[in-house]
């Protein structure tokens, strides 16, 4: 009884091990598609204002 039960055991993990080795899942493999690169330019311009001092009263 043992034995039958350590054998069908076996044989179904064979199985699932076959099985997985030949399971139709592939992965498609997407051929590379050359695009041109998208290049975000945000060009700010900002006013300096002029270096006065406040008056210390000093």
């Amino acid at each position: 009884m043992l034995v039958k039960i350590t054998i069908l055991i076996f044989a179904l993990v064979v199985f699932n091990f076959i099985l997985l080795k030949f399971s139709s899942n592939k992965i498609a493999k997407e051929t590379k598609v050359k695009k041109m690169p998208l290049v975000l330019k945000n060009e700010t311009t900002t006013e300096q204002e002029p270096a006065t001092l406040a008056p210390t009263g000093s």
